[in-house]
């Protein structure tokens, strides 16, 4: 039996983090000015500060870009400044990929977060490298992720201490006028018992 060491509580635009966040140097900047979101409802479950939350969080700002990323906040929820999608182009040619810094080895819960609705693709591909190889799986973006409407769980997996594991956000197979959706990825650590 395992147990997920959690506490999760999710902040909104209220509390800003102690060091201010920089976009990523790569990616292509904003279009939407501040404010201008698609469903006002859903602004009370970002996330402004990736540290707030438990666990080892790894934002898009820290993340590796291949291909033309762009940012946006039109869609909340998200972690930190926004979040990056693939532009509808590029398809096959663009990933993310997210490497935490893990203080020690074990199993970790994977939880990848996206914004969601019907603009989104259904086929996302996910890759988690972990000690025992590597898993791929797809996700639907248009699908309300499960914890706090911003996090999915992609499951268990094993993980060496330090930089050896990471989760790749690619663009690879997702539908030709649907967005693939890049933002933060968490590992949880899961106590054995």
């Amino acid at each position: 039996m395992s147990t997920i060491l959690t506490g999760l509580c999710f902040v909104c635009f209220a509390a800003e983090p102690a060091t201010p966040l920089k976009p990523h140097p790569q990616a292509v900047a904003n279009i939407h000015p501040p404010g201008e979101v698609d469903n006002p409802s859903l602004v009370p479950y970002v996330v402004a500060d990736p540290k707030s939350l438990p666990g080892i969080v790894v934002d898009e700002t820290e993340a590796t870009l291949v291909g033309s990323w762009q940012y946006s906040t039109h869609t909340p929820p998200y972690v930190g400044l926004g979040y990056l999608h693939d532009q509808k182009a590029g398809k096959g040619e663009k990933t993310v990929t997210f490497t935490p810094d893990l203080p020690k080895a074990g199993r970790y819960e994977v939880r990848i977060a996206h914004c969601y609705n019907a603009r989104r693709s259904t086929t996302t591909p996910i890759t988690i490298h972990h000690a025992d190889g590597d898993t791929t799986i797809r996700i639907n973006q248009q699908e309300t992720p499960e914890h706090g409407k911003l996090f999915r769980t992609l499951g268990t997996f094993r993980f060496e201490a330090g930089r050896s594991g990471w989760v790749r956000v690619s663009n690879d197979g997702t539908e030709p006028n649907k967005v693939a959706i890049a933002d933060a990825v968490q590992w949880l650590p899961v106590e054995e018992k």
